[in-house]
């Protein structure tokens, strides 16, 4: 997934929650002072190697990277291929009972306070804001994130994320209000969570609540970052490495940058 910058470290760590205790995979560049922290948001097939390679290529770009497995809640389960997952709709049905109905916003959201905690006294993390980025759905508890963390988070980006702006009371574009951070959502242009109907109740929920940010449609389908995904693309892959390391680069490691800030709308 392109040329390493730096060589990182992993270590997992069990980082004790309000239902129990949620595995984390933390990835520091091992030549790094304490580096920005990053809060990484999985999609909805769970920790693999595929995910786990996005997180440890977002730190060799000089991040401290955290990445919960949000199904802890289920238990134990071996890595779950996305191919095969979506082309059986009974084990598919079967996933969304046992791994994605207990993974609720409220509860995802309470496992993220907790994190948040954890990673705000850890050595590899320097001080300051924490970035969030999410894929699928994971991009919506990035925004929730944003919106439920106020001044913790300074830079949010949901990349093909799913319910960004429902009827429900959940919705992550009714916290814009509360949202500091800077935020970047895309969506794939063959995408039924992000219609040009969904794009403009987020964009004008952002515009309202005064948030610098920037929506944009890729032409790609829903899902493709993640390379084990039958909707993976090249390319606009790596145009999302290209929006994601810019506004971390920025909102993070240089918070007063004119360059980004002439970028994003409020």
């Amino acid at each position: 997934m392109g040329a390493n910058k730096s060589e990182v470290s992993l270590i997992r760590y069990d980082i004790p929650t309000r239902d129990g205790v949620c595995p984390a995979y933390a990835f520091h560049p091992e030549s790094a002072a304490p580096s920005p922290g990053v809060l990484m948001f999985m999609d909805g097939q769970g920790i693999r190697p595929a995910m786990l390679e996005v997180a440890e290529r977002l730190s060799r770009s000089g991040y401290f990277v955290v990445l919960p497995d949000l199904f802890y809640r289920s238990g134990p389960y071996a890595p779950i291929d996305p191919r095969h997952l979506h082309a059986n709709p009974e084990l598919r049905a079967a996933h969304r009972e046992k791994f994605m109905a207990p993974t609720t916003p409220e509860r995802v959201m309470s496992d993220t306070g907790s994190i948040l905690e954890f990673m705000a006294t850890h050595p590899d993390k320097a001080p300051g804001q924490v970035g969030v980025v999410g894929y699928c759905m994971g991009g919506r508890f990035a925004m929730m994130a944003a919106g439920t963390f106020g001044d913790a988070i300074g830079a949010a980006a949901s990349y093909h994320g799913g319910g960004l702006a429902t009827d429900a009371a959940s919705s992550p574009h009714l916290l814009a209000p509360d949202i500091k951070a800077r935020v970047y959502v895309a969506g794939a242009v063959e995408d039924a969570n992000f219609t040009d109907e969904v794009k403009a109740r987020l964009e004008s929920a952002l515009q309202a609540g005064g948030v610098a940010h920037k929506v944009e449609t890729y032409p790609a389908r829903h899902g493709w970052v993640l390379r084990d995904t039958a909707a993976y693309d090249e390319a606009e892959c790596a145009h999302h490495w290209d929006t994601l390391l810019e506004l971390f680069g920025e909102a993070l490691k240089r918070p007063e940058s004119p360059s980004l800030v002439g970028a994003y709308k409020i």
